[in-house]
């Protein structure tokens, strides 16, 4: 699925995997079928109360779901030995974010518009090393981009409230209820392994997500509290979040 470029060519083979996968070559870059480009040199953005503004939107949530739905797969393939019952739960995750990539790809075209309109980064994709233990992958992929995500999906819904509705709003909808699933099986597997491990959730977690800050993107969306606690962060583990995001804010970080 990794070496594949067309948007629906990944969702046909994600849609015909019989079988967890068991391994695989991992490509530097994702194959893609649009232009990439650094996320700092993405155009700027219409109004969401356009019909460009709604379309440009759905094409970079398009493009965070289906750097989601790689991550999956990449994580599938690189950690055979990884517990069979996270292995079952992440093939689930895989199917859930091809959904959510369908949905983006035929809301966008309901619209009138197209996947490859826009150019994309890979920011995501980037944020992950080969040589990640599965407690760093699942603090990166999944408490900490998508725990972004489960940010930035109620500020989303709120701006979009504003504006007549249209098939983005169902689709921006499911696709923030369903996040907290996704954030949550983090939460849950990062306690379970550290407890394995005989190490502390909250410590490790700090710790672990200074040691990774250089590999992954600074975000500084506001800190959702009432959704971090429902996908199972400890209030220090949030403090600890808003203490970074606000850092970030001081100091104008880059985008």
């Amino acid at each position: 699925m990794l070496h594949l470029a067309a948007a629906r060519d990944k969702l046909a083979f994600v849609r015909g995997l019989k079988q967890i996968p068991e391994g695989g070559a991992v490509p530097e870059l994702p194959a893609r079928d649009v232009r990439i480009v650094n996320a700092k040199e993405m155009p700027e953005r219409a109004g969401l109360s356009t019909n460009a503004g709604q379309r440009r939107m759905l094409h970079d949530l398009a493009n965070i779901e289906l750097q989601a739905m790689e991550l999956c797969y990449r994580s599938l393939i690189e950690y055979p030995d990884a517990d069979k019952a996270f292995r079952d739960e992440l093939m689930g995750l895989l199917e859930s974010e091809s959904q959510h990539f369908e949905m983006c790809l035929n809301s966008l075209q309901e619209l009138g518009g197209e996947w490859g309109e826009y150019p994309v980064h890979i920011g995501l994709w980037a944020a992950v090393r080969a040589e990640d233990s599965i407690l760093d992958r699942i603090l990166i992929v999944h408490r900490y981009l998508e725990g972004n995500g489960l940010d930035a999906g109620e500020t989303l819904i709120r701006r979009m409230s504003a504006v007549p509705r249209s098939s983005a709003h169902a689709t921006l909808e499911r696709i923030a209820r369903e996040e907290l699933d996704h954030v949550a099986f983090g939460s849950r597997w990062y306690q379970r392994f550290c407890v394995e491990r005989k190490l502390d959730p909250t410590h490790d977690f700090k710790t672990r997500f200074a040691k990774l800050l250089p590999q992954m993107p600074r975000r500084i969306e506001h800190i959702q509290r009432d959704l971090r606690r429902q996908a199972g962060f400890s209030e220090d583990e949030i403090d600890f979040l808003v203490e970074q995001r606000d850092s970030w804010v001081r100091f104008k970080p880059e985008k």
